[in-house]
């Protein structure tokens, strides 16, 4: 990449800029105003502390060579030069624990906003690797980044009016030496902003890859894991992937370190050579009595600090560039378009609550995003209050999906979804979701005590305790929960102290029963509730739930036709489409799919 291309680069990614500045000062506005009142006071007091120098040794010359006035001066002098010192401290330690409460502040508005906007994203992101990578981007450098580059760009104009002061003092000694100090100093940016160039390609190409590399961590340190990892002898296999992807990025960074230490030694050298050749034409003036030595050893102090703060300056825009380029990552995955549930009229549409309200799909087809293969195609169906439907069909048939339309979690590529003759696309989201009680197959197993587990089925009730109780009741949890030492105030799960684990079967328990905490839901949804549980359990689980949902509408998936043909409806899904629709008895008679996947399993359970 060409140096022109490099600064167009530059200044497209310094447009991070402004955004950046605006979060630093929502942060925490009175802690912006005593960073920039320190940089300022900060900036200022080298230039006063080299000068009363060079005052000091002239004193001390003329002292010498027997003046008493020089001698009262000199003690007035170096008085002066402590105070200056002991205040430049006092701002130094007052700079560093300003810049910690605001990386603090900082810091935790942007995880609010990162966290916020993973609320605000749908399904579809959260399934994109690509949005994934933009989200651990995001993540990885927010507690760094952002305050990096707003104290940089401090730095900047802290070095930069250090640097005019030097300046003065330094072309009244010396006009060209300013020429040495900027030429020395040059190189240094371009080949800081050519490694941050390089250092911000090799974390954003290796994004993919990082996930992997904490996957296998996952692997090999969750409970979850653990059971199949000994069984199948899986431990050095996943350890041997993790070391060597580790050694990979190992040897990238190191090769990126070895070229900072590189040309950080050339340019050093360079630098260093600038600063003694000055070094010997000033000593040789002083020598010959042109300059004082106050002035020789003034020019040296003020030499040396002025090409520490210009390269400094010059390292700060490299760091900020390369801050920038990791701010763009920030502000992508912040800006990443969302709306896709929003309602599409204004107001929405809203049917009146109760249990009155239909659900008709027509001609619903779906396919996922980046995908060839339809999920649904064609699909029409209808449901009245009080039907119950079930849904059957292999694996990958478009069962889930279904469900996944129905709440809105995708939308139909063609055809519509209505509710109460509203289509969904009509309606408010949170109006739709807040009317469906569901249970899901992948359930979450909440590492919260019994109570919240199941509270959070409705979170406005999550401290009504009989509500909480019933709930547990209606679900088949009640037995579970008198069992465990605090009942519902015992801590769940492995991640936190006095955690209890619980089979698969007592979790998918606590997750029916929150799906009941919604007792004025509409509709309720069961897939596959009953994988986990035995079949006694699963037997009062529906004759429970058949009398939950006598006056609403209920869609089951299950695989165990002992359950699904308690249903008014079943429809069997195949290749994303209705292959079969209608009662148990309607869709035996009929001998087709249904009743040839039916005999199969009831044979199983024969033999």
């Amino acid at each position: 990449m060409s140096l022109k291309v490099r600064f167009q680069n530059a200044g497209s990614l310094f447009k991070q800029l402004p955004g950046t500045f605006r979060l630093f000062w929502q942060a925490s506005p009175r802690g912006a105003v005593v960073l920039g009142a320190l940089t300022l006071v900060a900036a200022l007091l080298p230039a006063a502390i080299a000068w009363v120098g060079k005052l000091i040794v002239d004193s001390v010359v003329a002292a010498a060579q027997g003046s008493v006035e020089a001698r009262s001066r000199v003690y007035g002098l170096v008085g002066l030069e402590f105070g200056l010192m002991l205040g430049s401290a006092v701002v130094d330690r007052g700079l560093t624990l300003t810049r910690e409460l605001l990386r603090a502040n900082l810091g935790n508005l942007l995880n609010e906003r990162i966290l916020q906007k993973a609320l605000a994203l749908e399904l579809r992101h959260f399934e994109d690797s690509a949005t994934y990578d933009k989200m651990q981007n995001a993540r990885r450098e927010a507690n760094s980044r952002p305050l990096s580059l707003v104290t940089q760009a401090f730095s900047i104009v802290r070095n930069t009016i250090t640097l005019g002061t030097f300046a003065a003092l330094l072309v009244a000694l010396s006009p060209w030496s300013v020429v040495v100090l900027v030429a020395a100093s040059v190189p240094a940016f371009i080949a800081e902003a050519r490694l941050a160039m390089a250092g911000f390609r090799l974390y954003s190409w290796r994004a993919p890859e990082g996930r992997k590399l904490n996957y296998l961590e996952w692997i090999l340190t969750r409970d979850s894991h653990v059971k199949e990892v000994k069984l199948f002898g899986l431990g050095p296999l996943v350890l041997g992937r993790y070391r060597t992807l580790f050694q990979k990025f190992f040897a990238e960074d190191r090769a990126l370190a070895f070229r900072r230490m590189a040309w950080g030694l050339g340019l050093g050298v360079l630098s260093l050579g600038a600063f003694y050749g000055c070094y010997l034409l000033v000593a040789g003036r002083a020598a010959s009595g042109t300059i004082t030595v106050g002035d020789m050893v003034l020019y040296l102090s003020v030499f040396r600090q002025g090409q520490a703060a210009f390269q400094g300056i010059l390292t700060s825009v490299g760091s900020m560039y390369e801050d920038a380029l990791f701010m763009s990552n920030l502000f992508a995955y912040l800006d990443i378009p969302t709306g896709g549930e929003a309602t599409r009229v204004l107001p929405p549409l809203s049917p009146p609550r109760g249990h009155d309200s239909a659900i008709e799909l027509r001609d619903v087809s779906f396919r996922y995003p980046g995908k060839d293969a339809w999920a649904l195609k064609n699909v029409s169906l209808s449901l009245k209050p009080g039907q119950k439907l079930a849904l059957v069909g292999e694996n990958g048939a478009g069962k889930s999906t279904l469900v996944k339309l129905l709440l809105r979690l995708y939308e139909p590529v063609d055809g519509d979804i209505f509710y109460g003759g509203v289509n969904l696309k009509d309606m408010d989201v949170e109006d739709l979701r807040s009317r469906f009680g569901a249970v899901f197959q992948d359930f979450v197993r909440y590492q919260f005590n019994v109570a919240e587990n199941i509270g959070l089925g409705h979170v406005p009730a999550l401290e009504d305790r009989g509500r909480i109780e019933k709930a547990a009741e209606e679900g088949g949890a009640s037995g579970v929960i008198t069992a465990l030492p605090q009942q519902y105030d015992t801590m769940l799960g492995g991640w936190f102290e006095k955690g209890q684990e619980l089979s698969a079967g007592q979790w998918q328990k606590l997750a029916v029963a929150r799906a009941f905490m919604r007792d004025d839901a509409e509709v309720l949804i069961l897939d596959e509730p009953t994988a986990s549980i035995d079949a006694e359990a699963e037997h009062a689980l529906f004759e429970r739930f058949q009398a939950l949902a006598a006056d609403r509408i209920a869609i089951v998936i299950s695989h165990r036709f002992s359950t699904v043909r308690m249903a008014d409806q079943i429809a069997v899904l195949h290749n994303g489409q209705v292959d079969e629709l209608g009662s148990h008895d309607e869709l035996m008679a009929k001998d087709g799919r249904y009743a040839h996947l039916f005999r199969l399993q009831a044979r199983g359970y024969q033999d």
